[in-house]
C-alpha cells in the first residue's frame, strides 16, 4: 500500500491507484450512461450502482492512506507548489467531490421516482458533470503534490 508507485512520481502505491481510477471514473459513468441510451435501463441501474459502490471502496482505501502517511502536510513536504495554493485546491476538490458524492447518492435512491418527474436525465447530467470536475482535481491535486 505504501511501497513505490508505478507513475514515476514519489507517490505513494495507494495514491497511484487511486489517482488511476479517479481519472477512469468519468469513463466507467460515460459507459453506464450509454447503456440508459442503449434502452438498457437495468443495466445501468446495476453499472451504476456498482461503480458507486467500488468509489465508496476506493475512497475508503484512499482516506486510510493518507490518514496512516500523516495526511496532506506530510505530502506537502516535497512539493514545490506554495502550501496555501496547494491547501485551495485541495479543499475545491473536497468540496466538488462532497457535493458530487450527495447529488450521486439521491440520484441513485431517487432514481425511480425522478423517472416519474421526468427528472432523473438532469440528475444524471449533474452528477456526470461532478464526477468529471472531481476527476480532473483529483488529478490537479496529484500534480500539485507529486509531480510539481
Amino acid at each position: 500500500m505504501f511501497g513505490e508507485g508505478f507513475f514515476g512520481t514519489r507517490a505513494p502505491f495507494f495514491m497511484d491507484v487511486v489517482t488511476l481510477i479517479v481519472a477512469l471514473l468519468p469513463l466507467l459513468v460515460a459507459s453506464a450512461v450509454f447503456l440508459a441510451k442503449k434502452k438498457m435501463y437495468k443495466y445501468h441501474a446495476y453499472a451504476q450502482r456498482i461503480i458507486f459502490i467500488v468509489s465508496v471502496i476506493v475512497l475508503t482505501y484512499f482516506e486510510t492512506g493518507v490518514r496512516m502517511v500523516g495526511g496532506f502536510k506530510e505530502f506537502m513536504k516535497g512539493s514545490g507548489v506554495s502550501h496555501d495554493y496547494a491547501f485551495f485546491v485541495l479543499i475545491f476538490h473536497i468540496t466538488i467531490s462532497v457535493i458530487t458524492l450527495i447529488f450521486w447518492i439521491t440520484t441513485l435512491l431517487m432514481a425511480q421516482k425522478q423517472l416519474k418527474l421526468n427528472r432523473h436525465k438532469t440528475a444524471g447530467k449533474i452528477v456526470f458533470s461532478g464526477v468529471v470536475a472531481t476527476s480532473l482535481t483529483g488529478i490537479w491535486v496529484y500534480f500539485l503534490l507529486f509531480i510539481f
